[in-house]
Parts: C-alpha cells; structure tokens; sequence
C-alpha cells in the first residue's frame, strides 16, 4: 500500500511540473488518503501484535 501512495505521489509531481493542476491534485489526494491508511493498518498492526504481511 505504502508504494501505491508513492506511486501517486510521483504522478502528482509530474503532472504538477507539466501543469496539469486537476490531475496533480486528484493524485495527491489520493497518495494522502493511501498514505493514512498505511499508518494506521500499520498501527493496528503494530497494537494487535500482527505481522503487517504472513509470509506462508
């Protein structure tokens, strides 16, 4: 999850760097929303005593 929200992110820089100001927005947004998540499944993780990720 933590690298879709970098991935949005570097969509959010180029696009804000060739101007296109409604796309850099929307993607931003977006890697913010991911980026939240990550932290608090992370913190639930880390509360519960889970592993984020169970290799089998």
């Amino acid at each position: 999850m933590l690298s879709w929200a970098l991935f949005f992110l570097v969509i959010a820089l180029v696009a804000g760097v060739l101007g296109f100001g409604v796309i850099a927005g929307t993607a931003a947004g977006i890697a913010k929303l991911l980026f939240f998540l990550f932290l608090i499944l992370f913190v639930v993780a880390l509360i519960t005593g889970r592993s984020p990720v169970e290799l089998t």
